[in-house]
């Protein structure tokens, strides 16, 4: 028997003699294996901070399983705790195996997680949630598909039943049938099943089945306002509670239409996509078929097409198609609650600069776009760099060079509904991929659906602000960046920008400044910036910036070599102002100054009244 392809959980060891522990739960429940670094080799992924690893992790929503002691595993996460409510499982696992305990979102499949765990290694699954032990059930946490419309009011009735209070059940909900609760024909405490919007009365809980799906339709560019407004006239229309909606529905056409995508945000839920093929076999069942809307998209009606196609063959409309000046829509409504949702969602693609590729120099939005992925593309390096947050997700690997195939693979994985992460090295935006997702997307020789998927970018810290910070503060005054590379950029249109970056006295950080086959345009550059600069001016020769074997050499421009660089190498020169300075410990310091020496309030030079008159009146 295979093991459960749960990628998401993080099955976290500290010491060697725990890893065959781990691969058992693994084998059990599914996850990757995550090792202390310092201590253990063996493992999926490696880290050298045990508490920065578990925050990181319970941070991305994953589900944790950690072979430690409970009160340790609990101080560790103690500063990112707040909202029980969102909180992933976090389970703790005795060395041993014998001892398994949930002790956060036990309700979130924590408890269900620990008693899988207890069966497979032959221990004892630790359940203190009360509602699990005594009815083997927890009223506050109902299951996928399902939603409680009042979760404040669940500590009293809890309260009452464990008192001895009767409960009754009005409605049908099959998984409270099945419960441990001795539902009567009366109680003291009401559960109600509906899907309607009916208010909460005095010891009753109310919860709705996701049984509803909102079906839409659109012009391109139609006001989000006016999709809201009909949306919920809709849902009106029976009393519809928008708690018992399962998604937005639409077709693939709509996917990146900012109407569809604002009534599913209102209502909290998610949006799917159907094509004109599968909506056109939905004909037979509309109420309103439409040869105006055939001809336009392909398919006899959207709005309770979607609906339709979302609810499944045993499914009704439970709304006819109602339209607005510029909008279409419909509820579908299936005889059950809705756990597996029909259709695409729309793809995202996020763009992120991984920096040098350290955790450290890594932002929390990339760790947490790169978690929020199922896919990774980029070239290989760069993805090895990331093993401590890609466990579980799918590589697309590809070599140096090859860079529009690499970026038009990512988009068209999104266009498959799928999240992606399109991993570059430094800022994306910097001589990366993010400019060439848009050019791709706007050139055409896409799929129709890749260029509607959803585009995210995040920054990551750049080869010249990390050789920058090694250095000191040398871009503390104006300053440019310039790639000596001609494989893309004419040789002429580099020579212009050098002569005028040299010009206008900039501090230039040169990226790509020599390759095996070049190694003359370095030596070019030197020689223009020395005509219009002094030839002790500082130049910062930074390599490998953020992993091992980082070196920071400061020379002078008329030293500079291109012997002394290569491929890895970041050559950072400083304008005319720019300045060294070496401090008591004997390291040598690169900063340009601002001109802070010349302006009044700073501190480091005596006011002209007269100039502090101009400035407040300018």
């Amino acid at each position: 028997m295979s093991a459960p392809d749960r990628k998401d959980l993080a099955i976290v060891v500290l010491a060697p003699g725990e890893v065959d522990l781990a691969r058992r739960i693994r084998s059990a429940v599914g996850g990757a294996v995550e090792v202390y670094g310092k201590r253990v080799q063996a493992g999926d992924v490696s880290f050298d901070d045990v508490g920065a690893h578990l925050r990181m992790r319970f941070g991305e929503g994953r589900p944790i399983v950690a072979i430690m002691a409970s009160g340790a595993l609990i101080r560790l996460l103690a500063p990112v705790l707040s909202d029980k409510r969102g909180e992933p499982p976090v389970v703790a696992v005795s060395a041993d195996g014998a001892s398994v305990v949930p002790l956060l979102g036990g309700h979130h499949g924590a408890n269900d997680l620990a008693r899988q765990i207890a069966t497979s290694l032959g221990g004892h699954a630790a359940v203190t949630t009360a509602g699990d032990v005594k009815f083997g059930v927890a009223l506050d946490e109902p299951p996928a598909g399902w939603k409680l419309a009042n979760p404040d009011d669940t500590k009293l009735a809890m309260a009452m039943l464990n008192s001895g209070a009767q409960i009754a059940l009005d409605g049908e909900a099959a998984w409270l049938r099945a419960s441990g609760l001795k539902l009567g024909a009366k109680g003291e405490v009401m559960l109600h099943a509906t899907e309607h919007a009916d208010k909460p009365r005095a010891n009753e809980l109310v919860y709705h089945p996701a049984t509803l799906v909102l079906g839409m339709g659109c012009e391109r560019g139609a006001d989000p306002a006016e999709a809201i407004v009909l949306a919920e006239q809709v849902l009106a229309a029976g009393r519809w509670s928008p708690l018992s909606l399962a998604c937005v529905a639409s077709i693939d056409v709509k996917a990146d239409e900012p109407a569809i995508h604002a009534v599913a945000g209102h209502f909290g839920v998610p949006v799917r996509f159907f094509d004109a093929a599968r909506l056109e076999a939905e004909t037979p069942r509309l109420a309103n078929p439409s040869d105006i809307v055939f001809a336009e998209v392909g398919c006899h009606g959207v709005a309770e097409g979607a609906a339709l196609a979302s609810v499944g063959a045993k499914g009704v409309l439970a709304v006819a198609k109602r339209k607005s000046a510029r909008v279409t829509a419909a509820l579908g409504r299936a005889p059950e609650a809705i756990t597996d949702l029909a259709g695409t969602a729309r793809g995202v693609l996020h763009v992120v600069g991984i920096g040098p590729g350290s955790l450290g120099w890594r932002s929390p939005e990339v760790t947490a776009m790169v978690g929020a992925s199922s896919e990774l593309v980029g070239y290989s390096l760069y993805l090895d760099l990331i093993a401590d947050i890609s466990a579980g997700k799918t590589r697309h690997d590809f070599p140096l060079g090859g860079e529009e195939d690499r970026v038009r693979h990512a988009l068209e994985l999104a266009g498959e509904g799928k999240s992606v992460a399109l991993v570059c090295s430094g800022d994306a935006g910097i001589y990366a991929m993010a400019t060439l997702v848009f050019e791709l997307i706007e050139k055409g020789g896409l799929s129709d659906a890749a260029k509607r998927v959803e585009v995210a970018v995040a920054p990551g810290i750049s080869a010249l602000q990390a050789a920058a910070a090694r250095a000191g503060a040398p871009l503390g005054h104006d300053f440019c960046t310039i790639s000596l590379s001609d494989l893309l950029t004419p040789w002429e249109d580099i020579q212009r920008r050098v002569k005028a970056a040299a010009e206008g006295d900039f501090v230039i950080a040169f990226y790509n400044p020599v390759s095996k086959r070049r190694r003359t345009q370095l030596a070019y550059a030197r020689d223009v910036l020395l005509e219009h600069r002094p030839a002790e001016t500082p130049v910062i020769l930074a390599t490998n910036l953020g992993r091992p074997g980082e070196t920071i050499r400061v020379a002078a421009l008329k030293e500079l070599q291109v012997d002394d660089v290569d491929m890895l190498t970041v050559v950072l020169v400083g304008s005319s102002q720019t300045r060294s300075i070496t401090t008591g410990d004997g390291r040598t310091w690169v900063y340009t100054p601002r001109g802070y020496e010349a302006k009044p309030g700073t501190g480091m030079a005596t006011p002209d009244p007269k100039n502090t008159l101009e400035e407040a009146a300018q």
